[in-house]
């Protein structure tokens, strides 16, 4: 047995029980930076020592890793990446996890003896640290976040996102929803929200919904029913990428009405599956990138 292969069950469990005892006290780990030191600042996604930011699962845990120890620098880096930049980590100071996906490919032989190739997922962790726990890196690296862009220039940015993308979206009656059937996009009016921010957070919700669709990433978490597990599936993955496209687009979401309904039901799913939150998270990074991609191809939907 790998090393790989006998860890992967304590990494999956780790995660997962983080998130967990989060929503047990009912807060949204990913809802969480937008409450904390991030209010006065721009709201990005955490970013490794090069820039390149993080994605999926790991968007999670470093923001939630964030707020609990009252870190506003975006940027995270191992102990290694942080001595090649000519610092070190300060002592006593713990790091935070975060975790690498690959597969890897075997070739085995089948009972009549023809050799066959089986691709095996695994799943890795490393530790990084903030750059408020390092001394000794440039100074960039330590810049507070740049004010947030305030007023309709920032607001008028996102209607142009999702303009782009080319989906139906229609507007009236009190409802936001995503027609699986007919493959439109129901909003109430602009007018009918308390601001700006909380329409774009739902229309973004709804985009990643429409994201499953057939034609594009052809997504079925099995739902058969309204609130059944695979209804809950795809809602904590319309939730999660709703919040890391806000965090692309500057926007502050908000925290839905029924936001009690849905942490039960997330919590159901998640402690009958370790897994789940990887895997949601995984698909909520999928349906940003795809809503994104559109941006540089905005015919693609038309």
């Amino acid at each position: 047995m790998t090393r790989e292969t006998s860890s992967r069950p304590d990494i999956y469990t780790r995660v997962t029980d983080k998130i967990v005892a989060d929503l047990e006290q009912g807060v949204r780990p990913w809802i969480k930076p937008w409450s904390a030191e991030h209010t006065a600042g721009r709201i990005v996604r955490p970013r490794r020592h090069n820039g390149l930011p993080y994605n999926g699962i790991n968007i999670l845990m470093l923001w939630s890793a964030a707020v609990e120890r009252g870190f506003t620098a975006p940027t995270w880096m191992t102990y290694r990446q942080a001595n090649e930049l000519g610092a070190h980590v300060c002592k006593v100071e713990k790091g935070a996890p975060v975790v690498y996906a690959n597969t890897i490919t075997r070739t085995e032989d089948t009972d009549d003896g023809e050799e066959t190739e089986r691709t095996i997922p695994f799943l890795k962790g490393y530790t990084v640290f903030n750059a408020e726990q390092i001394e000794g890196l440039p100074d960039h690296y330590y810049a507070k976040p740049e004010p947030r862009a305030e007023g309709p220039a920032r607001i008028a940015h996102a209607d142009t996102f999702f303009a782009t993308t080319g989906f139906d979206i229609r507007h009236g009656g009190n409802r936001a929803y995503y027609s699986t059937t007919t493959d439109y996009i129901q909003m109430p009016p602009f007018e009918t929200f308390k601001d700006a921010e909380s329409y774009i957070a739902t229309l973004g919700h709804e985009c990643c919904h429409a994201t499953s669709h057939p034609t594009r990433l052809d997504r079925d978490m099995g739902r058969k029913r309204w609130g059944d597990e695979g209804y809950a599936r795809e809602e904590l993955i319309a939730e999660l990428g709703a919040a890391f496209l806000c965090a692309d687009l500057d926007i502050t979401p908000e925290v839905r009405d029924d936001h009690a309904a849905y942490l039960a039901s997330w919590l159901k799913v998640l402690k009958s599956d370790k897994r789940a939150i990887l895997a949601a998270a995984a698909h909520a990074q999928r349906a940003v990138d795809y809503l994104h991609g559109l941006q540089d191809n905005g015919d693609r939907e038309r």
